[in-house]
């Protein structure tokens, strides 16, 4: 089912490595002329297109976009106890997690009567996008909001598709935003949603955010590229995926266990294996065609461990386990070797990295305390998780006593001439003129 990539006795460059790597091939251009589209609908025809756009690809007409508080309220009143605790669980332990991502001010002494205070400041309000479309995410709901809130942002407000059956949020989505305290919530799913957050919709008394976040399908992808410069974005999110390294001595059970649960994410989710030991790899290969026969969205996992995306990859040993794996970037990367913390040592991309048997990705999608909004498709080279620093903008407050700043008036006037900008070192210089008695 998996396809085998064999790199036993290469020599590879890093160029070779990334030209190697699986990745599905996606056509982008049409799901971004499609958003584009979705967009311009949504700024020209507000609250309308969104609506219409429900019906057209949600396949129901909401009353109205903006959620009513008591429809939040009776979410949460009629949430199950069981998924309540969970998700209550979540937020304490991603709120632990994303506290420290929160720096306090720095001062630098410059000098004598010159400092620079560095100091980190919450943008005033993000929206948070929760998809709705193979599976309902109330886990992402936590890992938006949370380190948001950790962040300090006053204002948040959270979209997510309607739903077919109740033309509304799914009610799990409502009640997250609920334990959260997150009262500004709307059916408005896809590239339409993304408009309406980053330019805001006057007649439902939705204002334009500052950053945009969460997950989504290509169009999503696509219309964040576009408000992006408008408004922040975390990532350009892909469809998720999963890097595993081992070793002889790994499970194998856990490993195939593992790959099928990222595989049943999408048709386009990426499961590779890379390892030094083809036993191992027949073994995991053998109980992967198993497990995905068995298991509930059996035709979505085969489809994705099929796929060009997905791969057996033998390497001659753990340095070049590594090397493929920083070549990839993984969304998730989990390390299965008998010195894991050795591994761990050579790697530099990577977003979430899970160490030994007992810290499967499972555990970070819900309750490790990690961030699961993750970057895929290789950003993860220049792209972290989703924390509280994503909604954090660092800024440099500059205090210079008259003599700190006399200490330093022929060194501007330097550079101002020697730059052909005379005036600002005329700024400086106009400090130390006694002023022309009337």
């Amino acid at each position: 089912m998996m396809r085998i990539l064999d790199l036993r006795g290469r020599e590879l460059s890093r160029a070779e490595l990334l030209s190697l790597v699986p990745r599905a091939r996606a056509d982008h251009s049409s799901a971004a002329d499609a958003a584009r589209a979705l967009v311009a609908e949504v700024r020209e025809r507000g609250e309308a297109a969104l609506l219409d756009q429900a019906e057209r690809f949600d396949g129901v007409r909401p009353e109205r976009a903006r959620v009513r508080p008591d429809e939040i309220e009776h979410a949460v009143r009629a949430l199950d106890p069981g998924v309540r605790a969970a998700l209550e669980l979540a937020i304490e332990r991603v709120r632990a997690a994303s506290r420290p991502q929160r720096p306090d001010p720095v001062v630098t002494a410059i000098g004598p009567g010159a400092e620079i205070v560095q100091r980190w400041m919450p943008v005033t309000r993000v929206g948070l996008y929760v998809p709705g479309g193979k599976a309902v995410y109330p886990s992402s709901v936590v890992m938006n909001v949370v380190p948001a809130q950790i962040a300090g942002v006053s204002s948040v407000a959270l979209a997510s598709p309607a739903q077919r059956e109740t033309g509304s949020v799914h009610p799990t989505i409502l009640a997250a935003a609920g334990l959260l305290g997150v009262e500004e919530v709307y059916a408005m799913g896809g590239a339409g949603a993304i408009a309406a957050l980053a330019y805001g919709v006057t007649t439902i008394d939705l204002d334009p955010v500052d950053v945009v976040t969460g997950p989504g399908n290509a169009f999503v992808t696509a219309a964040k590229r576009i408000v992006s410069g408008v408004v922040g974005i975390d990532a350009e999110a892909g469809p998720t995926e999963i890097l595993v390294i081992a070793d002889a001595g790994a499970d194998a059970r856990v490993v195939a266990a593992d790959l099928v649960s990222q595989a049943e994410h999408d048709e386009l989710a990426a499961a590779v294996l890379v390892t030094d030991a083809p036993d191992l790899a027949e073994r995991v290969g053998a109980l992967v065609r198993d497990l995905a026969t068995g298991t509930r969205h059996a035709e979505r996992v085969r489809a994705a461990l099929s796929g060009e995306q997905s791969a057996v990859v033998l390497v001659d040993g753990p340095a070049a386990a590594v090397a493929f794996s920083n070549a990839y970037a993984p969304e998730h990367l989990e390390i299965h070797t008998a010195e894991p913390g050795l591994v761990l040592d050579g790697i530099e991309n990577a977003g979430a990295v899970f160490l030994g048997p007992d810290a499967p990705v499972s555990l970070g999608d819900y309750l490790a305390g990690s961030n699961h909004v993750l970057p895929t498709g290789g950003q993860a080279r220049f792209r972290s998780a989703l924390g509280a620093h994503t909604f954090l903008r660092p800024q440099q407050i500059v205090r210079y006593d008259r003599a700190a700043l006399a200490a330093v008036r022929s060194g501007i006037r330097a550079l101002s001439d020697a730059e052909d900008l005379p005036a600002h070192g005329d700024a400086v210089d106009a400090r130390f003129v006694s002023p022309v008695a009337e």
